[in-house]
């Protein structure tokens, strides 16, 4: 089997649990579990609980200079731009994401018209995935919303890039309650594997080669008149 290093990768996690720390968040047992092997694999992981962070609420780079007090973004913010792989982690509320997810991506959006040094979006060579846990239907729903969510502000999303978790509808034991079965889920633990892998794969992939190309993909010099080849339909 060909062997891989993945030395000098780092991760971000985020859990969008509705649970202040030091609650148990079972969203956190799947995180772990992704995040332990990527340390086994030489990357470097950090794990940020959303609620825990005193994160605003807006579509803008930093909220302070739109009527928040405090906004701790901007420091989270230059944490993530460092990071070759992003995972997205929260659990179903209502079918959907939490709120904290939702707040999370927004924050992503704020600052998707910052460019890399390519003059790309900032996201450009950054992989993301996600990982849900709930006890009612909707782990694809949720995952849909994320990686859709990613891609859109440039984040590269490889082949199974999600994994979740969901009990029995309606009350019951959550994913690491004694005798959930959860942690034990060969499907779970098949598909939060391969996430990880893949994950890890396709960082290593873009950074070996400094990220996606640079060419028919740069906001600044489709503003300047470079269209790349494209032709406007109403002139052909």
């Amino acid at each position: 089997m060909e062997e891989t290093n993945f030395n000098g990768l780092s991760a971000m996690f985020f859990n969008a649990t509705l649970k202040k720390s030091p609650a148990v968040s079972h969203t956190d047992g799947l995180i772990q579990a992704s995040m332990g092997l990527m340390e086994k694999n030489g990357v470097h992981t950090e794990l940020i609980r959303v609620i825990d962070h005193d994160i605003a609420t807006g579509i803008q780079p930093d909220m302070t200079e739109h009527g928040w007090d405090t906004d701790v973004w901007p420091a989270i913010y230059e944490k993530v731009k460092k990071a070759d792989i992003v995972v997205l982690g929260g659990p179903i509320w209502l079918g959907d994401n939490s709120s904290q997810m939702k707040l999370l991506i927004e924050r992503f959006y704020s600052n998707s018209a910052d460019l890399n040094d390519k003059g790309q979006n900032i996201y450009y060579g950054k992989t993301g995935g996600c990982l849900i846990t709930g006890n009612e239907d909707g782990v694809k729903h949720c995952a849909m919303n994320i990686l859709y969510s990613l891609q859109h502000v440039g984040f590269t999303i490889p082949p199974q890039a999600d994994a979740g978790w969901i009990g029995p509808i309606g009350p019951g034991p959550s994913y690491l309650d004694e005798g959930s079965g959860g942690p034990e889920s060969d499907f779970t633990n098949k598909n939060l594997t391969f996430m990880t892998y893949n994950l890890m794969h396709m960082a290593k992939l873009m950074k070996d080669n400094s990220g996606i190309t640079a060419k028919g993909n740069m906001p600044a010099e489709w503003s300047d008149g470079n269209h790349f080849g494209f032709e406007n339909p109403e002139y052909r």
